[in-house]
């Protein structure tokens, strides 16, 4: 990236900060993309002010997706404490869609778990902005629509609802559009299970699609541990090919 084009998403996180005031934060600035968390209450004005305004001009919204930081910077991997015996010996089993409701990892450390993300193009300027707002409430996450300010929010805050249940308060035509008929939960949330709930399958003989019990076992998938030692050398070549090498070095001494 040269340095003008570095120049343009600084002078404009600077011209954000001064126009929105506390309303805004700049998060980031990464790839030539300024991040910007914006406050709740104002999230669909300065949506607007960002599509109005001639100095921003962002005329075109590219994407939204919803985001869930419950178990947020954790992992299934004691890293610290596993012994040398094997990655095995430090599996938790405790990551993202492994935990039920009732034994979730305690969400009340989170300032806030759900949010909403938004990358806006302005064509005008040749600029790209992300936005990201959080809901306040965990149990009901909730936001106003987008659909007025850009139409091509439509689908993507359906999506956002059916994958993690955020609500765009003022949407017009708020229901799933990815998941089944009667599908319970949110796929896309931390704490729904990794292996579903039920098992779909069409059954010839009832001539219909019929829900079944889950009969997947949930596991931590171990990765193989490759090591340098003769001990885990099994192969014909490598075995021969061992005993070459050392046959020669012996040789080489003895001629020295």
């Amino acid at each position: 990236m040269s340095q003008g084009s570095k120049k343009i998403p600084r002078a404009l996180s600077g011209l954000l900060e001064k126009h929105f005031g506390e309303w805004v934060e700049v998060a980031e600035y990464t790839g030539g993309v300024v991040s910007l968390n914006v406050d709740a209450d104002h999230w669909v004005e300065v949506c607007r002010t960002l599509r109005d305004e001639e100095e921003f001009a962002f005329e075109q919204l590219t994407d939204l997706c919803g985001l869930d930081f419950l178990g947020f910077g954790g992992d299934e991997w004691d890293t610290q404490d596993a012994t040398s015996a094997g990655f095995s010996r430090g599996v938790e089993g405790l990551g993202p869609g492994r935990f039920d409701w009732s034994s979730r990892p305690e969400s009340e450390d989170l300032e806030h778990r759900f949010a909403v993300v938004v990358h806006l193009l302005s064509v005008r300027h040749n600029r790209r902005i992300r936005l990201r707002a959080f809901a306040k409430d965990e149990g009901m996450p909730v936001l106003s629509s987008l659909v007025e300010v850009w139409a091509a929010a439509d689908w993507y805050e359906r999506e956002a609802f059916d994958l993690f249940g955020i609500v765009f308060e003022g949407h017009a035509d708020l229901r799933r559009i990815l998941t089944d008929y009667g599908f319970t939960g949110h796929p896309f949330r931390k704490d729904f299970p990794l292996i579903g709930n039920v098992a779909v399958r069409y059954d010839a003989t009832k001539k219909r699609v019929v829900y079944e019990p889950v009969e997947i076992e949930p596991r931590v998938l171990v990765p193989r541990v490759l090591r340098q030692d003769s001990r885990y050398k099994t192969d014909d070549i490598d075995l021969e090919a061992d005993a070459r090498a050392e046959n020669e070095a012996q040789s080489g001494e003895v001629k020295s």
